[in-house]
């Protein structure tokens, strides 16, 4: 025996009753599991999952849960103080059992009334304008007309028939195919005439910067082919200057100068184009030359004035006889907390500004007057109206009128045609600045496609005041001031959303520009 080793007869009493009540509770364990087995209480012995096959193992199916629906709960009648098998337990549990068919009985009730569309949640916004939602604007169908001949010949007004013809009758230029003629190399922002009747000189600003020039007025050589042998076909008369480092969101041709254009662009200056000497100068930039203050707009309604508004929601008025990159000439007005998209002053009165804003309003504001204290300083505010979604650009015409396009799918014309005997101070109702037409009209341009702007044809030779947009089925739509589509327009090779279209200032000619860089030409 080895040493320090106990026998039995050595172990303390402690000892021997510790392992006394082991062996004790180890014969109850062993009782207690067999009983357990005997009545199917215990689980099977599990096997080594290497003793089986790999082929004999199946998979278990899995279980599929069924979402509970939420119903009235139970209630604990002990934690409620009801006696167990009282008459207050037994109608508790009667109204639970009610309520409980009550409410399957609810989800499966057919609504017979009639269901008001004008006031429900829709994508997570309140519906609450005037009219059925549900007969708004469609998806884009291209090709797909919704104004046609027969509108023209059920026109019983005389002079509304005959503009409809009028306009209706415009036909594309028959020089090239719309997908031929290249305008930009990149996607169209801008479009314009040249104020000139003698021919159709278009320009048109791209994405990247590039100013095109195309010239309607030059006709197409005849080639003819000898024998079997191949003819190139000729090429539009396109000219292309690369003028800005980024985006020409807007040009103008000036009213003194008719062979001067300004543009604004994204790179935040401003440049004058003299056509004669082939030069652009640049008229304005922010003096920080590290400021990014990307402009949406030019207006140039005065000889030595211009005005721009920014993506940041400014506005500014630069007198362009000051040097360039001086902060003395420029008068900045923070108008909208958001971008404003597009504004246009009154070609009348000149005093007077129109702005659209992503904070969805248009607002009429007058340069004659301001209030607040430096950065707080605003020329003053006449009026604004609000729409359901931001408003894309606002639109002056010499009769008084403001177009306005909308990403709530509506074109809105505004009636202030008494907005030249406004005093200093005015400032109208919200009933005075209700539109006085509102059109339905596709807007949705997504990412892609260049936003739909209304724009007036600034001297009509008939006085019928009219403007253009772009239309999503591929045309480019003309309305009345009054809201009456007078054509829409298309034609083969068209291929893509003209989206910018724009009026000769005098001729019923118009062009519009795509994504593409492609010009679309009626006349």
């Amino acid at each position: 025996m080895a040493r320090g080793a106990k026998t039995t007869n050595e172990l303390s009493e402690y000892e021997l009753k510790r392992q006394e009540q082991i062996a004790k509770n180890q014969a109850l364990l062993r009782s207690l599991q067999l009983d357990a087995q005997h009545a199917g209480l215990a689980p099977a012995a599990q096997k080594s999952r290497s003793s089986a096959p790999a082929k004999d193992r199946k998979k278990k199916p899995a279980v599929k849960k069924e979402k509970e629906e939420v119903v009235p709960r139970r209630t604990s009648s002990r934690l409620r103080g009801i006696v167990a098998d009282s008459e207050v337990a037994k109608r508790k549990a009667e109204e639970e059992y009610e309520a409980v068919q009550q409410a399957e009985k609810a989800k499966r009730q057919r609504i017979s009334d009639d269901l008001n569309l004008g006031d429900v949640v829709v994508a997570g916004q309140h519906w609450n304008q005037s009219g059925n939602f549900l007969t708004g604007v469609g998806p884009a169908k291209p090709y797909e007309r919704t104004f046609t001949a027969q509108n023209v010949k059920g026109t019983t007004d005389k002079e509304l028939r005959a503009l409809r013809e009028a306009m209706s009758g415009l036909q594309l230029w028959e020089g090239f195919e719309p997908n031929r003629i290249k305008l930009t190399p990149e996607r169209v922002y801008s479009m314009g005439f040249h104020p000139t009747e003698d021919k159709a000189l278009i320009f048109a600003g791209d994405k990247l910067g590039n100013l095109g020039l195309f010239d309607g007025s030059q006709s197409v050589p005849e080639v003819k082919a000898e024998d079997d042998e191949e003819v190139d076909e000729a090429d539009p008369a396109v000219t292309t200057f690369k003028i800005h480092t980024r985006t020409i969101s807007a040009f103008q041709f000036s009213p003194s100068e008719p062979n001067a254009l300004f543009s604004a662009s994204y790179d935040s200056s401003i440049r004058k184009l003299d056509l004669n000497k082939g030069v652009a100068v640049e008229v304005y930039a922010p003096a920080d030359k590290s400021e990014d203050a990307p402009l949406s707009g030019v207006d140039v309604a005065t000889p030595n004035v211009i005005y721009f508004t920014t993506l940041d929601g400014a506005f500014g008025i630069h007198d362009v006889r000051a040097p360039s990159g001086k902060s003395n000439g420029t008068q900045i007005f923070q108008l909208s907390e958001k971008k404003i998209g597009g504004f246009s002053m009154n070609p009348v009165n000149q005093h007077l500004l129109a702005t659209a804003s992503l904070d969805r309003t248009v607002k009429i504001w007058d340069l004659r007057k301001t209030t607040g204290k430096k950065d707080e300083r605003n020329p003053h505010l006449v009026g604004e109206h609000t729409s359901r979604l931001s408003v894309s650009h606002a639109a002056w015409n010499s009769a008084g009128q403001v177009a306005t396009a909308s990403y709530d799918d509506t074109i809105k014309i505004y009636d202030f045609n008494d907005c030249g005997d406004w005093k200093v101070g005015t400032e109208l109702t919200e009933e005075q600045m209700e539109p006085t037409a509102i059109i339905p009209h596709n807007n949705q341009t997504g990412r892609w496609v260049t936003i739909l702007r209304a724009q007036w044809q600034a001297m009509p030779q008939d006085g019928v005041q009219r403007f253009c947009i772009g239309n999503m089925n591929r045309f480019v739509d003309i309305y009345t001031s009054k809201g009456e589509q007078l054509a829409q327009l298309g034609g083969e090779g068209i291929t893509a959303v003209p989206a910018v279209a724009q009026f000769h200032p005098t001729k019923n000619w118009i062009a519009a520009g795509t994504a593409s860089g492609k010009l679309c030409f009626w006349q």
